[in-house]
């Protein structure tokens, strides 16, 4: 019989000494009974509920369910909070925090009676935040995503939340939507609680909880107001007690298999660009060697099977009645490791053996996919000698292979001032060149890649251009976008060394991004260049500047790869 692993709880609980003592009596000031403290397991609820972060909005009735969940098994659970990335308000931008937010939770675990940690996630950097700082400190965990919105509906149209923004945004600026049509979507769009409805960053972290083995079956997709999500939250609960007692830690989940499995399931289902620096990140705390090769050599033939914006027409409520992850996993067959252990205790294989497609205009049969290719393409050439990447999904493919002439902005703030303005010398063959967005120079790598079009281009009724950045780009948008683009500007990169009128060629089949300038020009312009200034100088974003990595590792903090264990300092009080 194998023997149970020691409580980390009953270093603070268990003891029969004035620490015990301290412990446990200022605990029952809350109301909590003596025999809570009798050896059960303590599961943590790490929550990121907050009124500004409206996606995660929810997350206390979450909790409640999670905690009967636990109570059931003969746990002990105790809710506790972390700062919570808002993407709809938090400026500059969310991304700036994921790290913050990561160590939060690492030191939050860290120096309190925990045994096992439910993650409530939702809002898109919440989801790797938790996942990597719950990842530094190895105890069993899991993840609950707090599920999508319902579809959203304008009149005769079904919209959904960030794609309809873009679109919306780019009709209005060419004269063919009125202000007040789009003022009226506004309140068509978010009907309940939950976050984004299309396979954006949200819902792709979602799917990536659920094909990383991190969560239980079907978590990517429940709506977050239907009932079945609360019975999945209070099965996580029950779930998280059994996997403290078989001691199945995140180390024996997050392997080398999970995240090749997650790589591929990014591509079937036509997920968002961002789960590649996450990914890199989530794999970086682990000590697993993932990269851009990787992403480019597991996904570049595999197809999109799922039919939802911003790549095709569905939204996630229709994934979920279609089937959800499950029938996607089955559906890529071999390409899936099917003995990656998952949180349930069964493997890959078997979650999903049995999984049934319910609707194939929604989820693709892999024989006959909605798209040949779902995967990320990963860059290479004199523009970005680390990688760039774009998603060959959501682009048009007559600029696949495209040479044109750079337009370029030196800043957002340039990018803002002059895109509107009818003198800018651009039409639709134009490169557009977006610099200072990178993790550094912006910094926290912000969802701007996807710059809007010139409207002197959008009036003759062009709606995508190449536009190449460091920045990042929403997973609701869409286009022709090349990016994080590394080095980035910021730290010097050939993308800082662009100039007007310069040509870009693209070649995605090729996998390649060249700027077509000799090299001696290129040195000239490199000796010539002279660093920007850091946007701050103090707290918490000049920590970052002085430590974030580069795009093609994850943007983590340098002194955050890896894993250090739950250990604690002993100190008496």
């Amino acid at each position: 019989m194998t023997e149970r692993p020691k409580l980390r709880s009953s270093e603070w609980f268990g003891k029969q000494d004035r620490d015990g003592f301290v412990h446990r009596s200022w605990m029952k000031n809350q109301g909590l009974p003596q025999h809570l403290f009798d050896g059960r397991p303590v599961i943590g609820i790490c929550n990121t509920w907050s009124e500004l972060t409206p996606c995660n909005a929810h997350f206390r009735k979450i909790a409640e369910h999670v905690k009967r969940g636990v109570y059931e098994m003969g746990g002990f659970p105790l809710e506790f909070p972390v700062m919570s990335l808002g993407e709809t308000l938090m400026r500059p931008t969310t991304m700036l925090f994921r790290n913050l937010v990561s160590m939060d939770v690492e030191e939050s675990i860290r120096a309190n009676p925990m045994d096992g940690v439910i993650l409530l996630v939702g809002c898109d950097k919440t989801t790797p935040a938790l996942l990597m700082g719950a990842a530094s400190c190895d105890l069993p965990t899991l993840a609950i995503s707090g599920g999508p919105m319902l579809n959203g509906r304008f009149r005769d149209e079904q919209i959904g939340s960030g794609t309809h923004v873009w679109k919306f945004g780019e009709m209005v600026r060419a004269g063919e939507m009125s202000l007040g049509d789009f003022m009226d979507a506004e309140a068509c769009m978010s009907r309940s609680a939950g976050h984004c409805m299309v396979m954006g960053t949200a819902s792709t972290m979602a799917s990536m909880v659920e094909s990383l083995g991190m969560g239980l079956p079907a978590n990517a997709a429940i709506p977050a107001v239907d009932s079945r999500r609360y019975v999945l939250a209070h099965m996580a609960g029950r779930r998280i007690v059994e996997m403290v007692k078989e001691d199945l830690r995140m180390s024996k989940i997050l392997t080398r298999e999970a995240f090749e499995n997650a790589i591929r399931v990014n591509g079937a289902i036509g997920g968002s660009t961002n789960a590649v620096v996450h990914l890199l990140a989530l794999a970086g705390r682990m000590g697993i060697d993932v990269s851009l090769e990787d992403w480019d050599r597991l996904g570049c033939d595999v197809p999109c099977l799922v039919n939802l914006m911003p790549s095709g027409k569905y939204l996630m409520e229709d994934f979920f009645y279609a089937g959800g992850l499950p029938a996607v996993i089955r559906a890529l067959g071999d390409r899936i490791h099917k003995d990656a252990m998952t949180v349930n205790g069964r493997t890959m294989g078997q979650n999903t053996e049995d999984a049934p497609n319910w609707n194939p205009d929604v989820i693709f049969p892999a024989d006959a996919p909605f798209k040949d290719q779902g995967g990320i393409a990963v860059l290479r050439g004199n523009l970005c000698p680390n990688g760039a990447i774009l998603k060959p999904s959501a682009a048009s493919p007559h600029l696949m292979n495209h040479r044109g002439r750079a337009v370029v902005f030196e800043s957002i703030e340039d990018f803002h001032h002059r895109i509107d303005d009818e003198d800018l010398d651009v039409d639709e063959t134009c490169v557009l060149v977006l610099k200072g967005c990178g993790p550094r120079g912006y910094p926290g790598f912000p969802e701007v890649g996807n710059m809007p079009l010139p409207p002197k281009v959008l009036r003759k009724g062009i709606t995508d251009m190449v536009r190449i950045s460091d920045a990042r780009m929403s997973g609701t948008a869409y286009g022709t976008v090349v990016l994080h683009t590394a080095p980035e500007s910021a730290v010097g990169g050939p993308l800082a060394l662009v100039q007007n009128g310069d040509m870009i060629a693209l070649d995605v089949a090729g996998r390649t991004l060249t700027l077509d300038v000799p090299e001696e020009e290129l040195a000239r312009r490199k000796a010539a260049w002279v660093a920007p200034e850091p946007r701050h100088d103090r707290g918490y974003a000049r920590l970052y500047i002085d430590h974030v990595m580069q795009a093609d590792t994850g943007a983590d903090l340098d002194f955050l790869v890896g894993k250090s264990g739950a250990e604690v300092a002993r100190e008496s009080h």
